[in-house]
């Protein structure tokens, strides 16, 4: 008789959960109905339900109650994890994650739309293939991210070896396939990859490291101090992920990249307007060819102003690419 009560108090609060939310409603005898559909050997009556509806209430499964037409009084559950909007953005994070095969995609957003009512499920979007990365590297990056995930929270050394592909679309190691060393400091999602931040012990230099490029990763025994380190300031100087000296740069940009300048740098940016057409960004970056190349993105709208040394590189580069077309 127990077992059957329990049963019945987790299918009445399941039902509530994916049939009910702030626009749909049920009443006592269309709650009988649907369970009746699943537990058919069973019998019920409204004041039991009535009553399982209380023992929901008190244990923190909220019920709304609403009296509808013709003083009908109806029932719902209307509380969530997750507000609509907040899983919408989880599964358009999901679908726009490249490395993310079709398959784990569908597992996803599944699992995902588990935490809402069926309604509601039904309006998020369903899976749409993009352009993505192999499988293979795709399993790789799962196994990666459980490393360096554990790796970091206990503070250990991981090992590895790290790479990139050739021309011919091999596997190619960087230092002769010897194995890096590296303190990790964070895990992070930039431009549609995954990174690892973290402390090159050979030099004792900050780094970042894709995951979809690291091979045979390993937690080490060793245990690492962890340094004052600022993960915002890293991130925000280390344009599309490129290493270089840091330097200060000033550049004159038309206002119509105003929006632009915002998005890379932020709000807090350092802009000086310097006339009706053009404004002047100063700011700390690091010297790379990541940078010069963004530069040279905007064309005209982008003048280096400051360090001279900068201008000169710019002026080289730009010179290359007219050899180009001579």
């Amino acid at each position: 008789m127990e077992r059957e009560s329990n049963y019945r108090l987790l299918n009445l609060r399941k039902l509530l959960f994916e049939k009910t939310d702030e626009q749909n409603e049920l009443g006592i005898q269309e709650m009988i109905e649907r369970l009746q559909l699943e537990m058919t050997d069973t019998s019920f009556d409204k004041r039991t339900i009535k009553r399982d509806l209380e023992i929901l209430d008190e244990t923190d499964f909220e019920i709304v109650r609403n009296t509808g037409k013709f003083g009908k009084i109806l029932y719902s559950h209307q509380a969530r994890l997750f507000e609509t909007y907040e899983l919408r953005l989880i599964i358009d994070a999901v679908l726009s994650a490249r490395f993310i095969t079709e398959k784990e995609k569908n597992n996803l957003i599944d699992k995902v739309k588990k935490l809402t009512s069926k309604r509601i499920a039904n309006t998020l979007p369903e899976p749409i293939l993009f352009s993505q990365t192999s499988s293979m590297d795709y399993e790789m990056v799962k196994l990666n991210i459980d490393f360096v995930h554990r790796a970091i929270s206990e503070k250990r050394v991981l090992t590895y070896q790290y790479g990139k592909y050739n021309i011919h679309k091999e596997f190619e190691y960087n230092r002769d396939g010897d194995q890096y060393f590296v303190e990790p400091y964070a895990l992070i999602w930039q431009n549609d990859y995954y990174y690892l931040i973290g402390r090159f012990q050979q030099n004792d230099q900050m780094r970042h490291y894709r995951l979809d490029r690291i091979r045979h990763i390993k937690i080490n025994e060793t245990k690492f101090v962890r340094k004052n380190f600022n993960l915002q300031d890293y991130v925000n100087q280390s344009f599309h992920m490129f290493a270089g000296e840091e330097i200060w740069i000033k550049i004159r940009f038309h206002k119509d990249l105003v929006n632009v300048v915002l998005d890379r740098f932020g709000q807090e940016a350092d802009m000086k307007e310097l006339d009706e057409n053009y404004f002047v960004l100063k700011t700390k970056a690091k010297l790379s060819d990541g940078l010069i190349n963004w530069i040279l993105t905007w064309g005209n709208k982008a003048k280096v102003l400051e360090p001279e040394h900068l201008k000169e590189r710019m002026k080289r580069q730009i010179q290359k690419m007219m050899e180009v077309y001579e």
